[in-house]
């Protein structure tokens, strides 16, 4: 089966591309850069694309039977907003892949995008867009909500960590999430992009609040745990401080505001992977 990946070179879209590859299908990894995912050399072909501009997306679903899009903004952008990657990006690619006659299109979306309040976090609003667009379209649509994945709170805690003191919300630090390992949610994709006009919330086998989240990653990396506990108002007047916006990390903290203060626990569980234990490992390596 031929199967178009877009954005095959971000951390999902390299574990996809590896699945998609040891299960026999044909595919197409496009992105903006080609990457290296061992293991995968010479049994793909890669298209350049820039899912902002629809002249670079000719001909790339051609004879497709399914497409795959992890495309996102997932980093502070001073030339791009959510607006312009999430949404206008991927309904690029749709409408590509419409006029291609693909049958299958599987958006990576995040979990939480339609609730009261999401409308005002672009790098949401933008996702919760395309969701809405491809339900009333013409193909068949897989949309995948994943919580968050191990490594980005890893990635996320690390500095905190390093510092020696953490920074959640004040009143807030029973809000939880179910985390996914990023492989595990992976295989889930795949093995779930015949689908037809379904929607999955999903997220690891394991729930902690991030209290407890810190707490594993303080005591991971032989630390006493200690917490700043910040007005969830600051974050607001962070994000608009000329600065910030200037830099491209509006965005970015509007969404930290949201995830830190919102259950983000995915009710369709995939992978028998701990995030506890991943945790161990990750920060019991950058203690030694």
């Amino acid at each position: 089966m031929k199967v178009v990946l877009a954005g095959a070179f971000g951390n999902l879209g390299a574990e996809i591309l590896k699945l998609l590859i040891a299960d026999g299908h044909e595919v197409v990894a496009a992105d903006l850069n080609e990457g290296k995912v061992d293991g995968t050399e010479g049994k793909y072909t890669f298209v350049k694309i820039d899912a902002t501009n629809p002249e670079t997306l000719k001909g790339l679903c051609d004879g497709a039977e399914a497409v795959i899009s992890t495309v996102g903004l997932t980093g502070a952008s001073t030339r791009f907003t959510a607006y312009d990657i999430d949404y206008k990006g991927n309904m690029n690619i749709y409408n590509e892949a419409k006029a291609a006659g693909v049958k299958k299109f599987n958006y990576i979306s995040v979990i939480s995008c339609d609730e009261p309040g999401a409308e005002k976090v672009p790098m949401l609003h933008a996702k919760y867009l395309v969701e809405e667009e491809i339900k009333k379209g013409e193909i068949d649509w897989i949309i995948h909500r994943p919580t968050g994945y191990f490594y980005d709170i890893a990635k996320v805690f690390k500095p905190y960590v390093d510092k020696g003191e953490m920074q959640l919300l004040k009143g807030y630090g029973g809000v939880k999430a179910n985390v996914v390992d990023c492989p595990d949610f992976a295989r889930f994709i795949v093995d779930h992009m015949n689908d037809t006009n379904v929607s999955y919330n999903v997220g690891g086998k394991e729930t902690y609040t991030y209290e407890e989240m810190a707490a594993l990653c303080f005591e991971a990396a032989e630390k006493p745990l200690k917490i700043k506990w910040a007005p969830i108002w600051l974050f607001g007047i962070l994000a608009n401080l000329p600065k910030i916006k200037k830099a491209g990390k509006h965005d970015i903290i509007l969404f930290s505001k949201w995830t830190l203060s919102h259950d983000l626990v995915g009710d369709t569980v995939v992978g028998d992977k701990s995030f506890g234990e991943y945790i161990k490992t990750y920060f019991g390596k950058e203690a030694n």
